[in-house]
């Protein structure tokens, strides 16, 4: 199961440069109630949260995201589900750490880790995988890092449009890049918020598909929505796994102090 790219939606920090959204996007701390939304397959019950933790390393990005279900199926058996995904990003988009590990009743059924590098920005560069086996996979031009995904996200949503097609690494995965798909529902002005720090901002609703390369697949492996607040924090999301839906709410939110770098 793919991880939630809520990672996506966290760059540290920035100062706004040309072309890029004028809110400065934040480090945080957020928790996440899980609900089951809807179910096509073998799921009836469903509950979890998820723990999403953005450091600001001065130089980089360090993201922390721990994601636990508990899985019903029709014949009552329960499930239990986790993922624990950690990444580094350098600060100018052109290198990343990540690590991956996903766990169903205790037993490891995913793990992946190693390090990419792009070129330049938008690639093009290569992935080195250390887990699940000492392999290297090129990156194609147009390539970014989830940072840099979210930054072209949200310019494009602040400038109006639509759509939006990017190739995305993010380190979930063991074949190198995915296309992305995006579909924008507006940049809508501040509006009454539960919390305080998202209020002023304005915000955006989004759709993303994740869809294998080179496979011309019609239907994305992996689908989430998000609303997000132009600070990159999004207090609402849907994840669709395929069989079932999960709807996430923010709970908890902390921002902390900038660092003295």
């Amino acid at each position: 199961m793919r991880h939630v790219i809520l990672a996506a939606a966290l760059l540290l920090g920035l100062s706004p440069r040309p072309g890029q959204a004028a809110e400065p996007l934040a480090a945080h701390k957020a928790l996440y109630d899980l609900t089951l939304e809807s179910a096509r397959g073998d799921v009836i019950a469903a509950s979890g949260s998820m723990a999403y933790e953005v450091t600001d390393a001065c130089d980089a990005w360090a993201v922390r995201q721990r994601l636990k279900m508990s899985l019903t199926n029709r014949d009552g058996q329960d499930i239990e589900m986790i993922s624990d995904y950690t990444t580094w990003e350098s600060k100018d988009g052109l290198k990343m750490r990540f690590r991956l590990r996903q766990t169903t009743d205790d037993a490891v059924t995913s793990e992946l880790s190693g390090d990419a590098a792009l070129d330049h920005t938008g690639g093009p560069g290569e992935v080195h995988y250390d887990m699940p086996a000492d392999t290297t996979k090129k990156l194609p031009p147009g390539t970014l890092f989830p940072m840099m995904h979210t930054e072209a996200l949200l310019q494009a949503a602040e400038a109006g449009k639509k759509f939006l097609a990017l190739p995305l690494f993010d380190g979930t995965g063991p074949d190198g890049a995915q296309d992305t798909a995006i579909a924008i529902t507006g940049w809508a002005k501040p509006a009454a918020t539960n919390w305080p720090v998202l209020t002023p901002l304005p915000s955006t609703r989004v759709r993303i598909g994740f869809f294998d390369r080179g496979k011309h697949a019609q239907v994305p492996d992996y689908e989430v929505g998000m609303h997000y607040w132009s600070n990159g924090i999004a207090d609402d999301l849907s994840m669709d796994f395929g069989d079932f839906v999960m709807h996430g709410k923010l709970s908890s939110l902390t921002l902390p102090a900038k660092p003295s770098c």
